[in-house]
């Protein structure tokens, strides 16, 4: 596969699972009683631990694998069923519950720093997001195939930083109706992905027990 090709593959897989725009009320909601400053060192920290946590995982995806004796099509069938989950939650404009739960916004109220839980885990990378690398990473069997989905990473998260970075700004800009409009339509391509993960994960299983 060309690189370019599967860069954009990559990006886009990522991105639409990650979704900065579909966490900007929840950003708004969580930092609402904070100074700029404090904003700020929020998202910085927050969007740092959540892009270190993604390559982590990318790059060490065969041994957690290898670990618990999965194999990546199974890991494909159950990845893909958690996006298509997602997916629904987000064309029906709701809050995934794979991403945050409503108990764990109300424990995050009474914290003061929610950088790391609930925003960098698991509003940006949680269990759909650590799935979909670990899967990318996994098809780009050539090196510079797997340093397209480093790249498509840092680019996801450098994208988030903006988003929550100017998260009032935009959120002003676009509306509720804006940012419905989007999540839906990044909805149904995170459906198409998950479609496309479960059915080679069942092919190839399939294919493995004839």
């Amino acid at each position: 596969m060309e690189a370019t090709t599967f860069f954009i593959y990559a990006f886009t897989s990522i991105f639409v699972i990650v979704n900065p725009v579909a966490g900007l009320i929840t950003f708004i909601s969580l930092t609402s009683g904070m100074n700029a400053f404090e904003r700020n060192a929020i998202v910085k920290r927050s969007v740092a631990v959540a892009c270190l946590l993604a390559i982590v995982f990318a790059v060490s995806g065969e041994l957690v694998l290898g670990f618990f004796g999965i194999t990546v099509d199974c890991l494909r069938v159950a990845g893909g069923i958690l996006l298509f989950a997602v997916a629904l939650d987000m064309m029906h404009a709701r809050v995934s519950r794979e991403s945050v739960t409503a108990e764990e916004i109300r424990d995050a109220t009474q914290r003061e720093d929610v950088s790391i839980f609930p925003i960098a885990i698991p509003l940006l990378t949680g269990p759909g997001t650590i799935a979909t690398v670990i899967l990318i990473m996994k098809t780009g069997t050539a090196l510079e195939l797997k340093m397209m989905v480093i790249l498509a990473i840092l680019l996801t998260f450098a994208i988030s930083y903006l988003t929550f970075r100017f998260a009032n700004k935009i959120n002003k800009m676009m509306g509720v109706t804006g940012a419905l409009v989007i999540t839906r339509v990044m909805g149904l391509f995170l459906g198409a992905i998950a479609v496309n993960f479960v059915s080679i994960g069942a092919w190839n299983i399939y294919r493995s027990m004839i």
